[in-house]
């Protein structure tokens, strides 16, 4: 959980005011999350959630607030920006960047089966789909640059065998980039932190149902294979070892498929982008622990699962199978 500026009550209801959703009802910090403050809200006209940037500036986050309104607008599960009398989605709070958005109903769950991964992969290749009109376009910004950026500024906190390990990953990633095979390679805006927290299910006498997507704050424009991998790391892996888990991430990618078909280049190179997922939040939650920043309420996320997942990548690739397109396969 993470605070870094304490909002007032008074300050959130008069933009509340400004937005037009009425008199606060509610108003306490959200458990979870460390790039952003975050409030829950309450109010006349709904349920809403506040949110501060601490690292984004006010011109770097139209891409990330306007591809919220775009899949909204095409009616996927996602919380739509609230604007106020002009149109405008970009506020500002406490001096700081700032975006009020619906509060998704339901809650995560934190040790999904084999349905919520269906569930998640189907909505996940919607969400690619319904993304190939955006008209803006940004690099990920946790992508391999940011990778080369990062490593020397973690590097003197690792022990030699974690270093053997970064450096040879990173070089193996930075090869397979420049390959013909991943320049062409499917690309769009990618969500790039679909984790088990920042989805809901809302419970149902069928069973779960999928009732959102949110936290866009790390999409970007990338192989949209990358997406699946950061989720098959997560929705897909034993926590405990590292190891993917077979069974769902096969049902996983297959409910993907099942939307929109994955191109045998995707099949082929879905072992480097479950290793490059895995240095991804690596190398990020690395960052955070030794280099944290001043916050109210803070607790950074452990990187040591993800070193497992990292090698356990390695030592044991996963290839999807039957589910590419045939003419590509």
């Amino acid at each position: 959980m993470a605070v870094y500026t304490e909002v007032s009550r008074e300050a959130a209801q008069t933009l509340l005011a400004r937005l037009n959703l009425g008199a606060l009802q509610a108003f306490e910090p959200c458990a979870g999350g460390i790039e952003n403050t975050n409030y829950f809200c309450d109010a006349d006209a709904g349920r809403f959630v506040l949110t501060l940037f601490e690292r984004l500036r006010h011109d770097e986050l139209p891409y990330y607030l306007h591809l919220m309104r775009h899949l909204a607008d095409r009616g996927l599960p996602v919380p739509a920006p609230q604007a106020d009398a002009t149109g405008a989605i970009l506020h500002t709070v406490c001096a700081k960047p700032a975006a009020v958005v619906e509060r998704l109903p339901g809650s995560a769950r934190l040790a999904p089966d084999i349905a919520h991964c269906e569930a998640v992969g189907a909505m996940l290749a919607r969400m690619h789909l319904a993304a190939l009109d955006y008209p803006r376009a940004q690099p990920n910004p946790r992508g391999l640059d940011w990778w080369a950026q990062t490593a020397p500024v973690i590097q003197p906190f690792l022990t030699g065998a974690q270093r053997e390990l970064l450096d040879g990953e990173l070089a193996f990633q930075q090869q397979v980039a420049a390959s013909d095979v991943a320049q062409h390679l499917p690309r769009g805006a990618i969500h790039g932190d679909l984790f088990r927290d920042n989805v809901m299910f809302d419970a149902t006498p069928q069973g779960d149902a999928l009732s959102g997507f949110f936290d866009f704050y790390f999409a970007g424009t990338e192989a949209l294979a990358f997406d699946i991998a950061v989720c098959l790391n997560d929705w897909c892996t034993d926590p405990a070892s590292g190891r993917l888990e077979e069974a769902r991430a096969a049902a996983f990618v297959r409910a993907y498929a099942a939307i929109r078909p994955l191109e045998g280049a995707e099949a082929r190179l879905m072992p480097a982008m479950l290793r490059g997922a895995a240095l991804r939040f690596w190398i990020s939650r690395l960052w955070d622990l030794h280099l944290p920043r001043d916050a109210q309420l803070l607790t950074a996320h452990d990187p040591t699962p993800f070193e497992h997942v990292l090698r356990e990548r390695v030592r044991t690739p996963w290839h999807p199978t039957d589910i590419a397109t045939p003419h590509d396969a």
